[in-house]
């Protein structure tokens, strides 16, 4: 069951990512200006750099390499989410979709805060239950080859 977690976890920050990397970063660019959280030097950087963060994360997670850090770096991206989403939802910004997965996926802010809440949640339990959501994982396995066990 915590394998599946961790695959699950991994699986939500490929899925973004690829949803936003397939298009023009100019529209996940219009999606970050919809929320009005940063300057519009931040918009541009975090526009051509946050899906790769995610990339990163994702394959690392779902891949189980450097697991507790990268469930950390998930947790850190968790959080972002949630805290950007919550205050659109509390400044009753005008959304219609969340942009979370480029044009992939779209869900309206009031579900994808549950979700991400949900998944914060999930990615803290999998931090405290490491040695269960190592199984099956590149560092399980590497562990494994070099005598440790």
């Amino acid at each position: 069951m915590w394998v599946l977690f961790r695959i699950l976890i991994g699986g939500i920050f490929l899925v973004s990512s690829l949803g936003k990397l397939l298009s023009p970063y100019q529209n996940f660019l219009y999606v970050i200006q919809a929320y009005q959280v940063l300057p519009s030097w931040g918009e541009i950087l975090v526009a051509q750099i946050f899906p790769w963060i995610e990339l990163i994360v994702g394959v690392f997670v779902f891949l189980g390499l450097w697991t507790p850090w990268a469930l950390r770096g998930a947790l850190a991206l968790f959080g972002i989410f949630v805290a950007v989403v919550g205050q659109a939802l509390i400044r009753h910004l005008p959304l219609e979709n969340c942009g979370c997965f480029g044009g992939l996926i779209h869900f309206k802010p009031q579900t994808v805060i549950i979700m991400d809440s949900a998944s914060l949640v999930l990615t803290l339990l999998a931090l405290r239950n490491l040695t269960k959501v190592q199984k099956l994982s590149l560092d399980f396995y590497f562990d494994h080859t070099n005598g440790n066990q």
